[in-house]
């Protein structure tokens, strides 16, 4: 994944970065899913 946002950095912590990554995403999905009045029983 980092290799097609990133090509060129030779990040060595590849792995920590691509969880934080994805953990961002899933949460700000989530985040959205509330703002967009989407599954969240009547919250926002």
């Amino acid at each position: 994944m980092l290799e097609k946002v990133l090509p060129h950095a030779m990040l060595k912590a590849k792995p920590n970065l691509e969880l934080r990554i994805s953990t961002l995403k899933r949460d700000w999905a989530i985040f959205c899913d509330i703002l967009s009045k989407k599954d969240n029983s009547g919250f926002g």
